[in-house]
């Protein structure tokens, strides 16, 4: 059987009625990428709206996937609710959620150990619901350090893991303390990062991500993190542990190559790429381009001309 990933393959162009009816009924859940597939900063992408009240009425699962860790769950539904898209906690997977569902069940982090956090509310909110303890985040917001300052910063044996997300708030203080924890040789410290995204996208143009922001800390302690989001397959694993869905009935749809379309692959899911983000058609059918998706439509919303059909 040839994979995802397989040079070999050529992904299907899906253009007509008959195409989309075919390749719905092949699958049960659709894993959906946000920007690029969903919506373009706050406006909407023309069909998405009823395509994906369409799927739901057909008994479609749809969950939305994003590398986004800076916003809980809770606060994506009222996000999704701004844009008019029905959603509850249920139907979001971050890589907030997915790292504190990897810590919680997969590493079994023990009760009596704390997580130390580089990053925003989302991650310190989703680690707290599953009953992990945090601290860091905001605390060190605007502080700076002098050389004296060095001498209090120490080993603290209630920390478990260092967890590394977006903050927009990184300083050195911050830096100093997950490289002291992460350094103590006499105890075991996790060090995961919710994903690895170079950069980030702003409304203005892209700037540095949180792949590039812990970059100081993996130099300095020679080590490399477990990376939860996409494309990593830990995150794909911590989502079907969590919603049991059939992989050969699951879709990834996204707009990237190199992180939903190498998510899905890596996974061994089908993966569908829609033409209204960052990867062209043309980068996709490129014999030399390592990764392929499974299918390829020009956009998520056309998947709505197949109601009436």
């Amino acid at each position: 059987m040839v994979t995802p990933t397989s040079p070999a393959i050529v992904p299907q162009k899906l253009s007509t009625i008959e195409e989309y009816k075919t390749f719905l009924d092949k699958f049960d859940t659709f894993l959906l990428d946000c920007d690029g597939v969903l919506w373009h900063g706050s406006h909407v992408i023309d069909g998405v709206l009823d395509t994906i009240n369409f799927l739901r009425k057909n008994g479609k699962k749809l969950v939305f996937v994003t590398n986004n860790s800076t916003l809980s769950r809770s606060n994506y539904v009222k996000k999704f609710q701004k844009l008019g898209i029905e959603s509850s906690e249920e139907d979001i997977f971050s890589s907030a959620f997915a790292t504190a569902v990897y810590l919680k069940n997969v590493l079994q982090f023990p009760k009596d150990k704390r997580a130390f956090v580089i990053g925003e509310s989302g991650i310190v909110d989703e680690l707290k619901l599953v009953g992990i303890e945090t601290t860091g985040a905001t605390d060190d917001n605007g502080v700076t350090m002098t050389h004296a300052d060095f001498g209090t910063i120490e080993h603290d044996p209630t920390i478990g893991a260092v967890v590394c997300g977006f903050d927009l708030n990184l300083n050195y203080r911050k830096l100093a303390k997950a490289f002291k924890y992460l350094s103590n040789k006499d105890q075991e410290v996790q060090f995961i990062l919710t994903n690895d995204d170079s950069t980030f996208p702003a409304p203005n143009g892209h700037y540095p991500g949180t792949g590039s922001i812990v970059q100081p800390l993996i130099h300095a302690l020679k080590k490399q993190p477990l990376v939860m989001g996409k494309p990593n397959k830990p995150m794909l694993d911590c989502f079907f542990s969590n919603y049991h869905t059939d992989p050969a009935r699951t879709c990834m749809v996204g707009d990237r190559l190199d992180t939903d379309i190498d998510f899905g692959a890596k996974g061994n899911i089908a993966t569908l790429m829609v033409l209204t983000g960052v990867s062209t058609e043309e980068e996709a059918m490129d014999p030399n381009q390592p990764i392929k998706p499974t299918y390829i439509i020009q956009g998520f919303g056309e998947f709505v001309k197949a109601q009436n059909a």
